[in-house]
């Protein structure tokens, strides 16, 4: 498995709609940030499927070392 790499050191505010599903980008190659492009394929990394039960504004994981998938935790700060 390889490490993934940090894509920004703050996450990412987006604004999710209800019922729709988010597949958050693990390895950090992604170039759709946070979300997964298929960039992981071979990194043994896969996304993280999120499911939106209500309209919001969330902040997803950019550096992802998150301990709480796939939003953030405050994690960059200490990198």
């Amino acid at each position: 498995m390889t490490a993934p790499v940090i894509a920004q050191k703050a996450p990412f505010a987006v604004a999710v709609e209800a019922g729709q599903d988010y597949f958050w980008c693990r390895c950090g190659r992604s170039g759709q940030q946070p979300f997964c492009d298929g960039a992981h394929q071979g990194t043994g990394l896969t996304p993280l499927k999120y499911h939106a039960e209500q309209a919001q504004t969330l902040y997803f994981c950019g550096c992802k070392h998150t301990g709480k998938p796939p939003l953030c935790d405050g994690s960059h700060s200490r990198l």
